[in-house]
């Protein structure tokens, strides 16, 4: 088959590669779109260490079912499907609990670490276990279900966020996951949402998709602005989508006493926390990993027109184009945000 394998960092090889075989729990999909990720943005120069050469990335895709193992019998080839990015054990503590997202043995498709190597979907064909997949109705077509993955990391962000129907939210950060998190909160029932960001393409972006109104830090006092629309008090919540110290001291601050930020973004290991600030107005800090079991609800989401990702998806080119997409990503291309390359 046809893949893009990471020959080494800052390389990528569209070459002839072994079709994946399959065990019997498993089902082999015929690749119809897969995007491309920040995280393999990342990957590309080795800056994360979690895509470790030689490699075949992707990790948010959908496909058509090939051919399915001896104990499969709920799939067929044929079927139209997506899958999770995350594979886990099923065993663990977590797991038992419905933590999968948390699982201890997790493995990510296309990622690498040195303790395992799991090759993802930037191929004609990906092999995955049966019980990380879900069917996608004829009404979605296969580029927009290769968005579901980040849907559901939206989406779980706002689950896991304690969102009454009224309340207000700020979003920061507009990129891909900041503007699903936008549509995602106005789903669950916050009736004002405000979106910050440093580009004001992308803060028009967000007003589009359902931001009252958007603040760019570089223009105005954003502190200063929400507690004007707030009555002084802050945001009942506030979820975070870029993972730098400068974004999570603003949700901090424009949070009321007693509410939630909810950190999604991690672009940073390490950041400065003004403890004080969190402790003595008792504000809850929410992490978030992923999804764990929204993927029915993001399927139902995109399929009824409730969450958009059409105004994301930049371009849709072919799998053997994927090498020069990837530079122009590494290189911050402007008005460049969700590349779908299509084996």
């Amino acid at each position: 088959m046809k893949a893009l394998l990471l020959k080494q960092y800052m390389e990528l090889d569209y070459s002839d590669q072994p079709e994946p075989a399959i065990g019997p729990e498993d089902v082999l999909i015929r690749v119809r779109a897969c995007g491309i990720c920040g995280s393999d943005i990342h990957g590309l120069d080795g800056s994360t260490g979690r895509r470790v050469p030689p490699l075949i990335m992707g990790h948010e895709a959908a496909g058509v079912i090939e051919s399915t193992g001896a104990a499969v019998t709920e799939w067929k080839p044929g079927d139209r499907v997506t899958f999770d990015s995350m594979v886990s054990c099923g065993k663990c503590h977590f797991c038992k609990r419905g933590e999968i997202n948390l699982c201890d043995a997790r493995q990510v498709l296309g990622v690498s670490t040195g303790e395992y190597r799991r090759h993802g979907a930037f191929a004609e064909y990906v092999s995955v276990p049966q019980r990380i997949l879900y069917r996608l109705p004829d009404n979605v077509p296969f580029e927009h279900a290769a968005m579901i993955e980040p849907i559901s990391v939206a989406v779980h962000a706002v689950n896991v966020t304690p969102i009454e129907m009224g309340d207000t939210a700020v979003v920061v950060g507009s990129g891909m996951i900041g503007l699903l998190t936008i549509q995602a909160a106005r789903v669950a029932g916050c009736t004002r949402v405000f979106a910050v960001d440093l580009d004001d393409a992308k803060l028009a972006l967000a007003k589009e998709l359902g931001a009252d109104d958007a603040f760019n830090p570089k223009n105005c006092d954003v502190v200063a602005e929400i507690l004007a629309r707030t009555g002084g008090r802050g945001a009942d919540v506030v979820l975070e989508a870029v993972g730098a110290t400068e974004p999570i001291k603003t949700a901090i601050a424009v949070v009321r006493k007693g509410g939630t930020v909810t950190l999604i973004g991690n672009i940073t290991p390490k950041i400065d926390l003004n403890l004080q600030a969190v402790v003595t107005r008792e504000i809850r800090l929410q992490g978030t990993c992923g999804s764990c079991g929204e993927y029915p609800a993001c399927i139902d989401l995109l399929s009824r027109g409730l969450v958009k990702v059409e105004p994301f998806i930049s371009a849709k080119a072919p799998l053997a184009e994927g090498a020069s997409w990837f530079n122009r990503l590494y290189n911050h291309e402007p008005n460049l945000m969700k590349v779908i390359l299509q084996p």
